[in-house]
């Protein structure tokens, strides 16, 4: 800074000191240039930056307030902004001297430049001669103007908050200048005290979130509330608290104490923490007082001792119930003194409280807060009662005690969370990345269970941090280190304490052991009932009564696997396990084996004349008792357990209180049955509840068991009797035992696939019986009942009674009944009906806003309620319901020749005719009363008047000549007009109109008598003496123009509506989504639910969105940039939604879209593009909705009845000012608001996006400014430099955006460490929940929505948990959503109606009869004191916990927790919708459902349950899952068991059996497949709540097409994505979160994308299947022709085409052949190799598409075309030219394009760094990578699976020619080794090419084609010297593929193995050969296709056929054309 004033110099003074180095400058230079971006952000303006602490690294914390500052007074001082950046450069400096720390150095050169460019002219600027003098002048207006402003005791907070924001920061810079300027130019000392007495009030000043509880904050609105205050009296109730003793050296003083205070001071809790925490407990105390004292007896008095004891019974509940379990007196100790009482209580809610706020990932482990909460309670109670402590002999105090003892004031983190959470960390680094078995690392809930055990006490208080608790292995580094783990010498490492997550597939079985036992025994009696000769025999004959109690002998089978398994299962917990508990596990063990010798042995002995080992071992027996009556004997004794547990099962008031009990005594009795768990006791329902699911499964399994034995265990008898008699089989393979197993292989064959039906089908009957339930139960909650426009109008006379009974509080609510029919009374108060408009309008304009509707359609929803009295008998509707009225009765009576009563009955027909004709009666006379004011004009129009009225019933119609009447409509619509435009220069038109009107009146339409009457009377005759309302003197007969006040607007306005429309306005609203929402909402409040209370009494609610990096808003490049098409965002939603954005150009007054863009820089159209996506700018609009419904409410509850009549548009349109004041009406009801609602998101990684400048950082700060109660919780990270190492500090930060635009940070809480140890979902909820306030909180995630109109019910949706729901109040609420995606694609619509059925009829039924609900994600409501205490809203372990939300169902239940579903509210939310989409997500939820199938959650609900409800869990959750995998299985069983069939010859020997040939049952069995497979067990439930909300009509059609638009091959694929994922999670593990974005898909797929993601969950499985349907077809024998055959593969062959190609039919483009060109160059790229061959097919397939093009062009276009194709095709430069009269025609392209490039794909080496995107070899590695982390049973089954393979070659084999007929084993070796021989010379060209190829390349293909030659010749020979069939060569591949393919899949078990051999290199050249084969099979048929080109066009059809009916112009989308 050469020659330049520096800070504290005066004015012409340069200082001496030299320029930097040249060096220096040159260094600093560079680091400019690296820095821009952090010039520019600094440079910004304020408005723009906003976001100080985003720009400023986090070593320099601290100093961004200077900047801020600087930018705040730029304009009014620029020389003190300056100052302050020249301070803020220097505190930078002094922090971080070396500029070590990350972006330090690049921060303060920029900050440096801009000083340097700065100085020069704010130097020029300055108004005092020296710096100190121009910021003390300065400081000196600020501090005047200041002092005012504090003296007002309503002034704004937030401007008085950033006034003294602003004099802190002059005053600091002030205090640095004055101490470098000299002696004589000091400030004076006075003016420097008078400046820190300011600092210590600005120290006062504190960011606040919803409560201002420092002294500024004391008269706002919110804290005048009575609630509020005395909830903060109370917390300041600290008599008798003994003072620290070192509270005077941490500056706190006794009467600025409060409960809290003294908590922070004794144990050290963090500051941020503290505050945190008070204003949670103040809001909780204050909304439970409000909401108990209904109304308060005295505003002033004491807070409510029941609200204080229901808070802390809440907060307290699971503690006390833990100390019951483990026998311990809780630490709640009350005193005697009942004046004490509250003071104790709310101290121990509040030490709660701290310890959860401060807890971090401890919060997931809720016992584990127990105890530390008994601890310290503990010490809470010595320290108040005095008590000595034993130990030291001394009073009792902190053993970590806090700044008041002397201690640390973050002792509680660094001595209690802190060594904790290094546990839960070091077992979560031992997880391999979620690669790991379960059971060699402690999660979450392992280390929780450790404080359900009474061992775990000795870990002692202070922590004894040498127990075992706390030794955690430590990983061992390098290869292995997922998985190996050492402990350090001396130490005994915990192990898991109650269950191990062994992966294995018998966990199935552990876990349901009740139901596959009732399942088999059920089976076998079937069986023998079958077998038997009439059903009943078993009652009759004894010897089929023994077989039937053999069932005994299966279950004591049964009962010895269960205990074998609970041993097995138990292994890893033989440290840790009870003595009693591993006795109880042996014993069972023992006595299950026991009672199994015991039945055998007894049954055996119960025959006379047994044969085989049943005859020796009777022999063996005594003979001297009566065997059957002592089997008899023993049968019952064994069923006595079971009958009692069937007498408490029929009483569960009984069983719940015995699992509840504590008691020894009864803890022993239960000692056998079930294990002494914390969790899962006494969660049976009520009575009532088990009789209503008792009756649901009872009708279920009796239709089950019919079905099974008459369709398909009795039908099968006949023909297993005949092929067990058959001794005359012929086999055509190498039998291994023919003749001596009864042909055993023959009859497993045929009863395998029915068997596994038998098992699965429970499924379909569950679907059945649900969906009848589910819509009986949809029909009596009134659903569906309005869902039309024409239903609207009919029911909307009782709208404002149904809106009034549900919507508005009563002083005592009636109790809710169920009824057939709901009676609403009338509204009888102008109130009411005020109440109802405004609300209603309140919903329309959010339409409108919405863009839903247009300006026109606005104006016709509209309800009015201005202050107008038209009559008490007038009613004012709608404009929409009465258009075209008025114009229908004017004809009406015109045309009418009848009498007065039959007009009035044809008017009278219609309701809102008669309304219509009476308002516009009533408002023409209020607009005459209003226009005239001449009295003699008044006289005249009021005799008129009276002879209207005086003839209306009786003599009207000949009174008045009606046939004249539109005459008259035309008068008084021009004179409205007239009206409307209010133009003084029209005053003499208004006068000539009025005279007309009189005239049409006077001399048209009254009749002669009237006339003669009128004249008599005077009211004419006066009128002939003067000109009719033109007088002027003494004033003008008219009073015009009239004054228009909002209130003559709205009526005149309506009042011409009424007048004008002619047309009838059904389709108002002509937006579906609007008819939508509207049918919803007034559908809604014709349902049952709780009225709603008081805003003021309601239940209080947060709402918490977890966010990590999605779309906030988009930005105009997101929304213009085009993809491959052409196609940009915006124009494909101007497409998809035409109606809402020609609404938006009306609302922004803007014509066209460059207009729309001009104005304010696109923010609209990006705005109005977002709230079209699944981006949170659209979730925080819906969410804040909640909060502007609760303010008009509150207004409705605290507003006079004539402010409401005044409207509440008068409160929101007031302005600013007015707001301001704090007794407004506008202040009070948002304080009401912020006192009842919340809404933080968790932007985990928003710091992250502050510090790098992303746009989401930016977007997210404008939603902040945007919406005043929004929060943002992200987590920071700060490093630190301690001896040399960086080491880093997480912080938990809640910002909000201040009335300045500025941020402004709430709360900052220092965490253990990194929080994300689990997954990262609920690790992001868990940090953020802490800020989150009241006694609900609903979950929302990122792509959800909400409506206006919907949040008007969450009053009554929250008083649901104090309603009656069973034994158990209510912990979470269940709510339906609507997918708003649905019309985007034809796949879109089917993802949105299936999910439609699952959260609607499917919950229903889960909620209610079967009691089973879960929490199956968002937007549910729960219980939020019930759920913090009980460990979260979601579990957070890694890969265990993938589906994060189930767990909290499952937790709720198992903690006794009550979950219902309601249904008279809904939430929007967005889905996948394209087909890669859907496919991740039902792959991660299979996944998740595969890891839930280890967990301890669904054990202990198998358990736990009662047998009907384990049920109802089994089918709902993992069980759908396994019986969708179940009906893979079948199809595999049904066609190996074919393949057995044909190929041992078996089938031909049973021909001549026509019994068995044409028994039905295996027909019936893939029939009842085929129902699983094509979707119509989803349909079934689809089907039906359509018909309840959209009509059984509409749902017929519907369901019609979506099968034309190929929903049954989606859902045949979607079963594939179920089956593979759940399969291969369970067996081998590797489930993980897949990101599947939630953009709008109109992107084609590459092959090759397609290809990594279905090849072996679709495309293998498929082929597989493809081969044996071959085999079976071309080796079988079928009679008519092949008839049964298709019978009976149809559904096989629909689902293998589905398989193959369902990627490509729901591809966008999939058929597109410049597609499909692309295609094939990318896939030979990933290939990494491009033959010769396929070049040439390039240029061929362009020559012939050449030709073709010339047939279809025009000569135009022929002359046109570029003639060069050839030469840029040889060239690999061909590049398809668009041509859009031809556009289908070259759309063959496309699909070889895709072809190329997954050729590409597949032979690009892998390596380090390189995706599986850009390498096939990369992509391998990645799909078998589960294989090396698998257990050995996994392995093992991989290899047991991949041997089926090997069946194609030993059955093909012998039916070759070559081999003459011979059966004998040595020809299946014989053809092992030809495989030997081939794999032999394979492995030799390959280590050829390896070895010689580059130095003997020459020589090397020469040995190549050497080799090739002579296996031709070989070939040939033995084809013409043995007998070699060409169909044998043929057959060889069918036999010899699959055996490759399986040896392939064992080598990818035994890699490490053949790496060590050397044997690896040889395994991918042929795994990557069965790639090639296997895409160029796949990629055959879709070339051909898309060369053909109709197919592209119906595709496209097919795949967009919703969005075409709305608008969507697929075509031009797809061509790339625009308007």
């Amino acid at each position: 800074m050469r020659n330049q004033l520096l800070p504290g110099q005066p004015e012409g003074e340069i200082a001496n000191q030299r320029d930097p180095p040249n060096l220096l400058r040159r260094l600093i230079r560079k680091a400019v240039s690296m820095a821009t971006s952090v010039v520019s952000s600094i440079s910004r303006p304020p408005q723009t930056w906003g976001n100080p602490e985003g720009q400023v690294p986090p070593a320099l914390a601290g100093i961004e307030r200077f900047l801020v500052a600087a930018e705040e007074i730029e304009s009014a001082r620029p020389r003190v902004a300056y100052l302050c950046r020249f301070h803020a450069f220097e505190a930078a400096h002094e922090l971080d001297r070396t500029s070590s720390g990350r972006g330090v150095r690049q921060f303060k050169t920029a900050l440096l430049e801009r000083l340097e460019v700065e100085n020069g002219p704010s130097l020029k600027a300055r108004v005092r001669s020296t710096d100190l003098r121009e910021i003390q002048s300065f400081y000196k207006e600020c501090y005047d103007s200041y002092l005012k402003a504090l003296d007002d005791e309503y002034a704004d907070r937030a401007a008085l908050a950033q006034a003294y924001h602003t004099t802190s920061v002059l005053f600091e810079v002030l205090c640095a200048l004055d101490r470098k300027a000299k002696p004589e130019e000091r400030v004076a000392p006075e003016d420097l005290e008078a400046g820190q007495k300011l600092q210590e009030k600005a120290a006062e000043i504190i960011p606040y979130n919803i409560l201002p509880l420092d002294a500024a904050g004391a008269s706002l609105a919110l804290m005048q509330l009575p609630e509020i205050r005395v909830a903060v009296d109370a917390l300041k109730q600290i008599g008798g608290l003994p003072a620290p003793s070192g509270a005077r050296r941490a500056n706190r003083q006794a009467p600025d104490w409060d409960i809290l205070d003294w908590l922070e001071l004794t144990f050290g809790f963090q500051k941020d923490n503290v505050r945190n925490q008070r204003e949670h407990l103040i809001l909780l105390l204050a909304n439970t007082h409000a909401r108990l004292r209904k109304p308060p007896p005295d505003p002033s008095g004491p807070l409510d001792g029941r609200a204080i004891k229901e808070v802390m019974n809440k907060v307290s509940k699971n503690y006390k119930q833990w100390c019951k379990f483990l026998h311990r007196k809780k630490n709640l100790t009350l005193p005697n003194a009942p004046e004490e009482v509250p003071q104790r209580q709310i101290l121990y809610t509040a030490l709660f409280l701290l310890i959860w706020g401060e807890a971090g990932n401890l919060r997931f482990m809720p016992e584990c807060l127990a105890y530390i909460f008994h601890n310290m309670a503990w010490e809470v109670i010595g320290m108040l009662g005095g008590n000595v402590s034993l130990a030291t002999g001394q009073n009792v105090r902190p053993e970590y005690p806090g700044p008041g003892f002397g201690g640390s004031d973050k002792a509680f983190l660094m001595n209690v969370v802190i060594p904790i959470y290094e546990v839960i960390r070091k077992e979560s680094e031992n997880n391999g990345g979620g690669k790991a078995p379960h059971e060699n690392w402690r999660n979450y809930d392992d280390i929780n269970e450790f404080f359900w055990k009474e061992r775990c006490f000795t870990l002692g208080w202070p922590l004894k941090l040498d127990s075992n608790f706390f030794v955690a292995p430590e990983p061992l580094k390098g290869r292995g280190a997922a998985v190996k783990q050492v402990v350090p010498k001396g130490k005994q490492r915990e192990r898991k304490a109650f269950f191990v997550e062994y992966r294995s597939f018998w966990h199935l079985w552990r876990s349901w052991d009740r139901m596959w036992t009732f399942f088999i025994l059920l089976l076998q009696a079937l069986i023998i009932i079958a077998y038997s000769p009439k059903w009943y025999s078993f009652f009759t004959d004894m010897d089929e009564f023994k077989k039937i109690i053999s069932v005994f002998i299966t279950a004591s089978i049964l009962r010895l696997l269960q205990a074998v398994l609970d041993v097995w299962f138990s292994l890893g917990l033989y440290r840790t396990m009870k003595g009693s508990t591993m006795i109880r596990l042996l014993s069972k063990l023992v006595v299950a084996l026991v009672w199994f010798i015991l039945f055998v042995v007894l049954y055996v002995h119960m025959w006379d004349n047994p044969g085989g080992f049943a005859k020796d071992l009777k022999g063996l027996l005594l003979q001297d008792f009566n065997s059957r009556a002592l089997y008899i004997s023993v049968c019952a004794i064994y069923l006595l357990p079971n009958a009692l547990a069937l007498i408490l099962f029929c009483f569960p008031l009984i069983k719940r209180q015995l699992e509840m009990s504590n008691w020894k005594i009864v803890r022993l009795s239960l000692w056998w049955s079930q294990t002494s768990l914390y969790v899962g006791r006494g969660m049976h329902e009520s009575t009532w509840s088990l009789a209503k699911y008792s009756l649901f499964w009872v009708a279920l399994l009796t239709c089950k068991t019919l079905f099974s034995y008459n369709l398909q265990i009795k039908p099968l008898v006949t023909p297993t009797r005949a092929i067990a008699s058959n001794t005359k089989l012929y086999y055509q393979w190498a039998e291994i035992c023919p003749g001596c197993n009864h042909n055993a292989g023959a009859i497993v064959a045929i009863w395998a696939p029915v068997i596994i039906v038998y098992f699965l089908d429970t499924q379909i009957w569950y679907a059945i019986f649900s969906t009848i339930v589910g819509g009986t139960y949809g029909a009596f909650q009134r659903l569906g009942e309005i869902r039309t426009l024409g239903m609207l109008r009919s029911r909307f006379r009782s709208l404002p009674g149904a809106f009034n009974d549900n919507l508005i509080p009563a002083p005592v609510a009636a109790p809710r009944r169920f009824a057939l029919a709901r009676s609403f009374r009338k509204i009888d108060t102008k109130e009411q009906a005020t109440k109802f408009a405004q609300l209603w309008n309140e919903v329309i304009t959010s339409f409108r806003e919405e863009d839903l509707i247009s300006n026109r359609e606005f104006d016709l929803m509209l309800v009015p309620y201005s202050a107008i009295e038209l009559g008490s008998e007038v009613v004012q509707w709608p404009p929409f319901l009465l258009a075209s009225k008025i114009y229908k009765a004017v004809k009406t009576a015109a045309e009418h020749s009848g009498s007065d009563a039959e007009l009035w009955r044809k008017i009278k027909a219609d309701e809102y005719m008669r309304c219509a004709v009476e308002e516009c009666y009533a408002s023409l006379k209020f607009l005459f009363d209003d226009l005239i004011v001449g009295s003699q004009e008044k006289w005249v129009i009021a005799a008129l008047f009276e002879e209207a009225e005086r003839t209306m019933m009786q003599g009207f119609v000949s009174t008045f000549r009606l046939e004249k009447l539109p005459k008259f409509h035309e008068k008084v619509v021009e004179l409205v007009e007239l009206l409307m435009k209010a133009d003084p220069a029209l005053r003499s038109k208004v006068i000539r109109v009025l005279q007309d009107m009189f005239e049409v009146v006077t001399r048209d339409m009254l009749s002669d008598q009237a006339r003669e009457a009128l004249e008599i009377s005077g009211a004419l005759s006066k009128s002939k003496t003067s000109q009719l309302f033109a007088t002027l003197h003494p004033e003008p007969a008219v009073a015009y123009p009239p004054q228009l006040t909002p209130v003559f607007e709205e009526q005149i306005k309506r009042f011409h509506l009424l007048l004008t429309i002619k047309d009838a306005a059904q389709e108002v609203p002509a937006n579906l989504e609007a008819r939508r929402r509207i049918s919803f909402f007034t559908n809604s409040l014709f349902m049952n639910m709780p009225r709603a209370p008081q805003v003021k009494h309601m239940v209080s609610f947060s709402v918490m969105t977890p966010y990590y990096s999605e779309i906030v808003t988009y930005s105009k490049k997101e929304l213009y940039e085009e993809n491959e098409d052409g196609i940009s965002t915006l124009f494909y939603l101007q497409k998809i939604y035409p109606d809402e954005w020609a609404n938006f150009l009306e609302r922004i007054e803007c014509k066209n879209e460059e207009e729309a863009l001009a104005k304010d820089d696109g923010k609209e159209i990006r705005l109005w593009a977002s709230y079209k996506g699944q981006t949170l700018a659209r979730t925080v609009r819906g969410m804040m909705y909640y909060r502007r419904a609760l303010a008009l409410q509150a207004f409705f509850d605290v507003a006079t009845p004539q402010q409401i009549e005044e409207g509440y548009l008068s409160v929101t349109k007031a302005s600013d000012e007015d707001k301001k004041v704090q007794r407004s009406m506008w202040a009070q009801i948002n304080a009401i608001a912020d006192m009842k609602f919340t809404y933080v998101a968790a932007c985990q990684i928003y710091g992250t996006q502050k510090r790098k400048n992303q746009k989401e950082a930016v977007d997210i700060f404008e939603l902040m400014k945007k919406n005043e109660a929004f929060r943002v919780a992200y987590i920071d990270e700060k490093e630190l430099e301690e001896n040399g190492k960086t080491r880093k500090e997480y912080y938990s930060v809640l910002v909000k955006a201040d009335a300045n635009g500025l941020e402004q940070e709430i709360y900052r809480i220092m965490l253990p460490g990194q929080p994300k140890l689990g997954e990262g979902k609920p690790e992001n909820q868990n940090h953020a929940i802490v800020f989150t306030r009241g006694e609900a909180l609903q979950t929302i995630d990122m792509n959800q929505d909400h409506y206006l109109e919907e949040t008007f019910k969450m009053r009554n949706l929250l008083q649901e948990f104090h309603e009656n729901h069973g034994i158990r109040p209510a912990t979470i609420l269940g709510v339906r959503e609507h997918i708003f995606t649905g019309g985007v694609s034809s796949l879109a619509w089917f993802m949105s109606q299936q999910e439609m059925s699952f959260v609607t009829i499917g919950q229903r039924v889960l909620a209610n009869p079967l009691k089973v609900r879960f929490h199956y994600g968002h937007p549910d409501v729960f219980d939020r004191l019930f759920h913090i205490t009980r460990g979260g809203i979601s579990k957070s372990s890694r890969v265990i916990n993938l589906s994060e939300d189930i767990y909290a169902g499952f937790n709720s239940t198992l903690r006794r927790g009550n979950i219902t579903h309601h249904e008279y509210i809904q939430v929007g939310k967005g889905r996948d919708v394209g087909l890669n989409q859907v496919s991740l997500f039902e792959a991660k939820v299979a996944n998740g459902n595969g890891e839930q199938t280890l967990s301890r959650d669904i054990y202990r609900l198998g358990h736990r349950l009662d047998f009907l409800r384990m049920m109802s869990a089994w089918f709902t959750t993992i069980g759908f899952f396994f019986n969708t995998m179940l009906v893979v299985l079948c199809l595999y069983a049904f066609l190996y068991g074919k393949f057995y069939l044909v190929m041992s010859g078996i089938q031909y020997s049973l021909e001549k059996e026509a019994e068995i040939t044409k028994n039905n049952s295996l027909l019936g069995a893939i029939n009842t497949v085929s129902i699983v497979q094509i979707g119509l067990l989803m349909g079934l439930p689809m089907v039906m709540e359509m018909g309840l909300e959209q009509g059984f009509r509409q749902a017929l059609l519907n369901f019609i097409m979506m099968q034309l638009q190929l929903a049954s091959v989606f859902f045949t694929f979607s079963l594939g994505t179920k089956t593979h994922y759940f399969g291969r999670t369970v067996l081998h593990g590797g489930a993980k979160y897949r990101a599947t974005g939630r953009g709008f898909v109109v992107r084609h797929e590459k092959f090759a994308e397609n290809y990594r993601l279905y090849s072996r969950s679709h495309f293998v499985k498929a082929l597989e299947m493809l081969l044996l349907l071959i085999v079976w077809k071309a080796y079988g024998s079928f009679e008519r022709g092949g008839a049964s055959y298709g019978l009976l593969t149809f559904s096989l062959y629909f689902l293998v085409a589905s398989w193959l190609f369902a990627p490509f039919v729901f591809n966008p483009s999939g058929f597109d052949w410049q597609k499909t060109v692309e295609d094939y160059e990318d896939w030979i790229k990933w290939l990494g190799h491009k033959g010769p061959w396929i070049r040439l097919v390039t240029v061929l397939n362009d020559e012939f598409l050449s030709d073709t093009c010339h047939l279809y062009r025009t000569v135009e276009d022929h002359e046109d075309y570029d003639s060069n194709w050839a030469t840029r095709a040889a060239s690999g430069q061909l590049q398809a030219r668009p041509h859009h009269s031809f556009a289908d025609t070259c759309h063959y392209y496309r699909t070889v394009e895709d072809y190329e490039d997954w050729i590409k794909w597949l032979g690009h080496k892998g390596g380090i760094g390189v995706s599986a995107n850009e390498s096939w070899e990369s992509w391998w590695a990645e799909e078998q990578e589960h294989l090396q982390y698998t257990g050995f049973w996994g392995k093992l089954w991989e290899v047991a699976l991949s041997l089926r393979f090997f069946l194609f070659q030993y059955g093909v084999v012998y039916q070759m020619n070559v081999t003459h007929g011979n059966k004998a084993g040595w020809v299946y070796a014989v053809s092992w080794i030809v495989v030997a021989a081939v794999l032999i010379l394979l492995k030799i060209v390959s280590f050829g090419r390896k070895r010689f190829s580059a130095d003997f390349q020459l020589m090397f293909r020469l040995v190549k084609a050497l080799a090739f030659i002579a296996a031709i010749v070989i070939i040939s020979l033995c084809l013409i010297f043995t007998r070699l069939t060409f169909r044998d060569l043929f057959s060889s591949i069918l036999a010899f593929v699959p055996t490759g393919w399986g040896l392939l899949s064992i080598s990818l078990v035994f890699k490490p193995a053949l790496k060590t051999l050397g044997l690896w290199d040889s395994v991918k050249p042929m795994a990557r050969t069965y790639e090639y084969g296997m895409g160029i099979v796949i990629f055959a048929p879709v070339a051909v296709l898309a060369w053909l080109p109709f197919v592209s066009t119906i595709q496209t059809r097919l795949l967009f056929n919703t969005a075409f009916s709305r608008g969507l112009q697929i075509s031009r989308i797809l061509a790339g054309r625009k308007r």
